[in-house]
């Protein structure tokens, strides 16, 4: 049965996610950082752990203003925007160095630093957090559920911004991804002057 899941719609939820991430693992730095930087540029999780030292850092450590990408799944462009994580990314490049940890990956496996974290480990992290914090909806795509869901109730349901970040091509996709269940609609509706 393929398991659900959902964006983290509820703050103190999404922090509980955060901290746990953070400092429940022995790389709670990388882990945190990967959750982040798939929250904020709304990746598949497949792209943020692909994504090379090189393309996020100049040589000096410093952060890029973008990094331009091309999606595994449908070969489109991405750029990303990196201003919403540059402390995140300070933080942990610090740590990278702090850990001696040398890697052309962002997001080197523990095991092997030669390689990037695969999404099988990924999902185990993300499966253990959930179990630690009673979440069954949590998974490798959480991060990107919670950006696009936030980007969406944050910009006053922008839907065309939400699509293009998420380099979907309709609507009723995005909406979908977005899990607006009833009692959101509903919320949403109730803002809504009908007179």
């Amino acid at each position: 049965m393929k398991q659900l899941v959902l964006p983290i719609k509820d703050t103190n939820v999404l922090h509980e996610v955060e901290e746990t991430l953070l400092h429940n693992f022995r790389e709670g730095r990388r882990n945190y950082t990967i959750f982040q930087v798939g929250k904020a540029t709304l990746l598949r999780v497949s792209d943020v752990l692909a994504l090379r030292r090189n393309e996020i850092y100049e040589s000096d450590g410093t952060i890029r203003k973008n990094a331009y990408i091309r999606d595994k799944k449908t070969g489109k462009p991405n750029v990303l925007y990196l201003k919403p994580v540059k402390q995140d990314l300070n933080d942990y490049f610090n740590w990278l160095n702090e850990q001696n940890i040398q890697s052309e990956w962002l997001f080197p496996s523990s095991r092997d630093h030669s390689r990037h974290i695969t999404e099988k480990q990924f999902y185990k992290i993300m499966a253990k957090t959930g179990d630690l914090l009673g979440i069954n909806y949590l998974g490798t795509h959480s991060m990107r559920k919670t950006g696009a869901y936030r980007v969406y109730t944050q910009t006053h349901y922008n839907i065309g911004l939400v699509m293009s970040l998420l380099n979907h091509t309709s609507e009723a996709m995005t909406l979908k991804y977005l899990g607006l269940d009833q009692v959101s609609r509903e919320k949403m509706l109730d803002e809504v002057k009908f007179d």
